[in-house]
């Protein structure tokens, strides 16, 4: 998608980069690496400005660093940092001050239970999901809500959920891991798709481990 925006923007300057295929190849795995854990609104935005303000094609760092610059203008961390706090608080969300809603807003829809059980493989894609989407809201102008105080009355559905999964692991005699995964669909919405479709694969997988969910969807 970078490549292709930059080949449109700058036409026969892009070209004249790149001397041969084989660099254009090159060029594009070491930008995939640099910019892996970037959301699709961040890039969107830094090659819009690049549009806007630059004659050339920027290099990777000049890239990243439009990056930084664009999501300072709406005063959030950048998503691997966001997603770097998320974790390291996802077990006291309530008693933390956060550097900025984003983090507990992308925190909270992403699961404080799952950041803390699951791997960085399965828990950051999420997390970017929901970044991203909080991310366009403050573009818009709009506001994320209010993070609860710290000294406020924690949120005892999360605290219950989490309560249950601790429990079918133990009832049934499998990893914390494993029921968390099971039980995700009971962190969604009820009566979603998503949560339907999450409940359908939780049975699949508990057939196969001839476990039975303890709710339905």
């Amino acid at each position: 998608m970078i490549f292709a925006r930059f080949m449109a923007i700058y036409g026969h300057k892009f070209k004249s980069v790149f001397e041969t295929e084989d660099e254009i190849r090159i060029a594009k795995r070491e930008w995939a690496l640099s910019l892996g854990g970037f959301t699709e609104a961040e890039l969107v935005a830094a090659i819009n400005y690049c549009k806007e303000s630059l004659s050339w094609m920027p290099t990777i760092s000049e890239f990243l660093e439009i990056i930084r610059l664009k999501t300072d203008e709406v005063g959030v961390p950048n998503v691997r940092e966001s997603y770097a706090e998320a974790c390291r608080y996802a077990d006291q969300p309530l008693e933390h001050q956060w550097s900025h809603s984003i983090v507990y807003w992308s925190g909270r829809a992403a699961g404080w239970f799952e950041l803390r059980s699951e791997t960085e493989a399965e828990t950051f894609p999420r997390f970017r999901y929901q970044y991203e989407l909080n991310l366009r809201k403050l573009r818009a102008g709009d506001e994320l809500g209010r993070v609860p105080n710290p000294d406020g009355i924690e949120d005892r559905s999360e605290v219950t959920r989490a309560t249950d999964m601790l429990s079918y692991a133990k009832e049934n005699g499998v990893d914390e891991a494993v029921a968390c995964k099971l039980l995700y669909y009971t962190t969604l919405p009820e009566g979603s798709r998503t949560r339907s479709r999450q409940y359908q694969s939780a049975l699949q997988q508990a057939a196969q481990l001839n476990l039975k969910l303890p709710t339905t969807a």
